[in-house]
């Protein structure tokens, strides 16, 4: 597998995860991904993708509930 932006080789790793949303911010220290050994890009696989939108999903609709709630 070779990185997408310099086609350094990739190797198993873990890198840190920040998404910025409306109402909060979400973090990982250390998700795994596969990670570049020439230019330190990450790239994360499919089921990793898949948890981290299933819990951005959860953190969406709890951020509405509490806003609904607020008003």
């Amino acid at each position: 597998m070779n990185c997408v932006h310099c086609k350094g080789a990739l190797s198993r790793s873990t890198a840190p995860l920040q998404i910025e949303r409306s109402g909060y911010s979400f973090g990982l220290a250390a998700a795994p991904a596969w990670v570049c050994a020439e230019c330190g890009e990450a790239s994360f696989g499919e089921r990793v993708v898949d948890i981290i939108q299933d819990t951005i999903h959860t953190l969406d609709e709890h951020t509405r509930r509490i806003s609904e709630g607020a008003a």
